[in-house]
Formats: C-alpha cells, sequence, structure tokens
C-alpha cells in the first residue's frame, strides 16, 4: 500500500488512545466502541478530521465489505464473541487487509529489589477492583490508591512515592492478513 493508507478501523476503541495514533498513517480512521460514554470520551479527546467514531458491537461494524485496510483491537478482544467477530473481520477486511490485535495477560508483576513478591501481590489486590471502583465509588478509589501506595513504600523501606519500581507485563500480539 501507499502512504497514506486507505481505511483503519480500531474495534473496541475505549477512548481513543489507539485509535489517535493511527490518524496520521490513513486517509481514514473509525473507532467503534458498544460504550457510549468511552466513544463519547474519544470524541472529546479527537483533534483529527480523519478520525470518526462509533457506537456499536464488534461484530457488526457499519461499513462495507471488503473496505477495511487495518483492523486493530487494543485490550478489547476478550469481550468479543470470536466466531461473529472473525465472521466479521473476514467481510470487512479488503484482500491483504490485516488484522492485529494485541494486548497484555492480566499477569502484572511488580520488581523492586528483593520484595517483589509481595509488591507483586498487593497490586494483584487492589488492581482487578480499582476501575470499578473509580467509577462507582471515586472517593473509595482514591483511599484504595491511597492504601496500596503506603503498602508498597513500606515494603520498599522508603518514604518517596518517586521511588522507581518495574512493572512486568505479558504481551500478546495477534496478526494475520487476509489473502489476496
Amino acid at each position: 500500500f501507499s502512504k497514506p493508507y486507505g481505511f483503519a478501523v480500531d474495534v473496541g476503541c475505549g477512548t481513543g488512545q489507539n485509535t489517535r495514533i493511527l490518524a496520521p498513517y490513513f486517509k481514514k480512521v473509525l473507532g467503534i466502541d458498544i460504550s457510549e460514554a468511552q466513544a463519547e470520551e474519544a470524541k472529546k479527546a479527537t483533534v483529527s478530521p480523519n478520525v470518526t467514531y462509533s457506537i456499536c458491537p464488534a461484530e457488526e461494524v457499519p461499513v462495507p465489505d471488503a473496505s477495511v485496510d487495518l483492523l486493530t483491537s487494543s485490550i478489547a478482544a476478550h469481550y468479543f464473541t470470536i466466531e461473529p467477530f472473525l465472521k466479521e473481520v473476514n467481510r470487512i477486511l479488503k484482500p491483504g487487509g490485516c488484522l492485529a490485535i494485541f494486548t497484555f495477560l492480566p499477569s502484572i508483576e511488580v520488581h523492586y529489589k528483593d520484595c517483589s513478591e509481595q509488591m507483586t501481590q498487593v497490586f494483584a489486590e487492589t488492581y482487578p477492583m480499582y476501575p470499578i471502583y473509580l467509577e462507582t465509588k471515586p472517593e473509595e478509589a482514591k483511599e484504595m490508591m491511597r492504601t496500596a501506595e503506603e503498602r508498597f513504600l513500606q515494603l520498599m523501606g522508603t518514604s518517596s512515592s518517586e521511588t522507581e519500581v518495574e512493572v512486568w507485563l505479558q504481551n500478546v500480539l495477534v496478526l494475520a492478513s487476509k489473502p489476496q
């Protein structure tokens, strides 16, 4: 393909973070998400005139057959009904079009000197609940983060919240190309 590329679709776009990354490389970019609230946040953050958003499920992308050069999905594919989603991908990708699904696994490790195992445990207790609390109980979410930070600092033997730690994620990338 020649640059700028034709048409990219970001499925499960959320707030559009990865959708916006595609804007400089494609003539047209569409971000879709099933959540109206997420799509509205994406619209607020987007200034590129070639980027639009639509509210729909991943299994029903509102574009013509064989019209998409690149379909991406970041940290969302586990929400899709895979068989209908893949049928939709096959329908909308051009011959030679590409599919890129990327995410990280929920096994996140926090590393610092000899207390990595304990810090990873603190993270595992906090991380799954934090987004839920942030949306439903914001004050409790702040308290949860404050408590987790205190526990981290105690384990690390420091009082500075500026102390650097390593966070290890296991990444998954699936790439595919529709036959010509």
